[in-house]
């Protein structure tokens, strides 16, 4: 049975950072592109940045994009988001997700699992 744990969720001022993980269990990890997203309350969930099963691709939302960093580590079954310069925009449930591969991974429908999110509050 495939699951996703994310953690490192929090409230931080505008401005400040967190660091979200997601560990993997019952599936082969390093076979996977692996993804975060977010749903704000009353949104539909959206990507916001995905990893190649090596970590040799990423892709970003175009709002996240030079503050956010996604990476992986597959000794240790675990995909990271580094997320600086936070927005109250950004506030939302965070969660990861894996997919069979980096281009097909951004649309949210070609999801494989999900985990259970975590959420991330900005306050300004």
């Amino acid at each position: 049975q495939v699951q996703l744990v994310e953690s490192g969720g929090g409230l931080v001022q505008a401005g400040g950072s967190l660091r979200l993980s997601c560990a993997a269990s019952g599936l082969t990890f390093s076979r996977y592109a692996m993804g975060w997203f977010r749903q704000a309350p009353g949104k539909e969930r959206e990507f916001v940045a995905c990893i190649k099963w090596n970590g040799g691709q990423t892709y970003y939302l175009d709002s996240v994009q030079g503050r956010f960093t996604i990476s992986r580590d597959n000794a240790k079954n675990t995909v990271y988001l580094q997320m600086n310069s936070l927005k109250p925009e950004d506030t939302a449930v965070y969660y990861c997700g894996s997919g069979l591969g980096v281009e097909s991974i951004r649309i949210v429908t070609n999801i494989v699992s999900w985990g259970q999110g975590t959420q991330v509050t900005v306050s300004s």
